[in-house]
């Protein structure tokens, strides 16, 4: 593979699976006009390059720069691959949990999705609505005309709630804060609105944290519930959960995770940063799971057994409107995003991004090739692609 290629999947990668969610906006190729999903050419029939993936994992550890340990699972029509590397400490230097559990992060904005997407197909949400509808009391005058639509694919123009702060050392000395979702929006719904709903887009948990509370308003129940009730449990994802508000461990076999911290001398930590607690993300951010649960739950939902098809198209369609800020075309869709490949490979997935862990899901339309990973990186947050996860994107991927 040249150089140039590499670039331009590792640019086309940023925003996509492959990435953290605090990257805002990358380089990618706009989906077809009108915002259709499209129809990607499948992937030649071969096997995934167990060689090529073996190397994209090799020597991760201790000393290794930017990752602790990976587990891939590589799947689809023409064979699988599974592998893992790494550490599950640093103290112990024991093998790293081939089937260990994880923060998956902002994967958990497509679970969200795909329940409010069900409760549409029931008629109990009309995505055109607007949110106030549901909630009232909850959204604004100034917020009255945002519909679950544009929470969903991130057109709202609401504002991001306030936090802690953007360094890490900001978030490890409030990592054990409880958030209450319902805090943050009247946080967030106080501020003026970034753009007129429905004119651009810009990522953001805020939307993800209102659906969480529209589907309780909705279902009567927790949101937790609801997923588990909905997915979890029908879809035998025995191995993914959501923490509870206070809950700061990860149970149950898992791989601990590091962040990387220099020193004024040149020093180099590695901070155990697996004890977080996870409620400033919610809906948008908190589940834990496995990669088989996440890879099982990938086939489910790309071959409509989650999400009846006419709903499942929003999770397939790319608003025609440019990403806030930087006027590229938008990316993201209802719980997913769309990225383009220099050979025409057209992928849909989700990434997310905690502090000592990468994971993504992903896959052609057709699921002639599947991808989920976790990588323990040592600077998840980072606002550039982890090396580990582009060497795995690649290898999954490319030719």
């Amino acid at each position: 593979m040249n150089a140039r290629t590499r670039t331009l999947i590792a640019a086309a990668l940023v925003l996509g699976i492959a990435s953290g969610p605090t990257v805002a906006h990358a380089a990618s190729v706009p989906a077809p006009a009108g915002g259709a999903a499209g129809v990607s050419a499948p992937l030649a029939p071969t096997p995934p390059n167990a060689a090529v993936l073996e190397r994209a994992i090799a020597g991760l550890g201790a000393e290794h720069k930017d990752a602790t340990a990976a587990l891939v699972r590589v799947g689809g029509t023409s064979g699988s691959w599974r592998g893992s590397s790494g550490v599950a400490d640093i103290v112990t230097g024991r093998a790293a949990v081939d089937q260990g559990r994880f923060r998956a992060g902002s994967v958990t904005k497509t679970f969200t999705a795909a329940v409010v997407l069900q409760l549409a197909a029931e008629g109990r949400v009309d995505l055109d609505r607007p949110v106030r509808r549901y909630l009232p009391g909850t959204v604004p005058d100034a917020y009255g005309a945002v519909t679950v639509r544009q929470l969903l694919n991130h057109t709202s123009g609401i504002p991001a709630a306030d936090g802690p702060g953007d360094s890490f050392e900001a978030q490890w000395e409030h990592r054990f804060d409880v958030t209450d979702p319902h805090d943050q929006l009247v946080n967030a719904l106080a501020k003026e609105r970034e753009f007129a709903p429905g004119s651009a887009q810009h990522y953001l948990n805020i939307n993800y944290t209102l659906l969480g509370v529209l589907v309780e308003k909705v279902t009567g129940t927790s949101y937790e519930e609801a997923v588990g009730r909905r997915i979890l449990r029908p879809f035998g994802l025995h191995q993914t959960s959501f923490p509870s508000r206070t809950q700061t461990k990860i149970h149950g076999p898992h791989n601990r995770g590091y962040q990387a911290i220099s020193g004024a001398d040149g020093s180099r930590e590695l901070r155990d940063v697996t004890e977080w607690n996870s409620s400033d993300r919610w809906a948008a951010g908190d589940i834990i799971s496995t990669t088989a649960d996440l890879e099982r739950f990938t086939k489910a939902l790309f071959s409509g057994r989650v999400v009846p098809a006419a709903q499942l198209e929003e999770m397939f369609t790319v608003p025609t409107v440019k990403a806030f800020g930087t006027g590229e075309a938008a990316t993201m869709t209802a719980g997913m995003s769309r990225i383009a490949l220099p050979d025409g490979t057209v992928l849909w997935g989700k990434s997310g991004g905690r502090h000592g862990y990468n994971t993504g899901m992903g896959a052609t339309r057709d699921l002639s090739r599947t991808l989920v990973y976790s990588v323990n990186s040592t600077n998840a947050k980072g606002e550039d692609m982890n090396p580990v996860v582009l060497g795995v994107v690649m290898a999954a991927f490319a030719a």
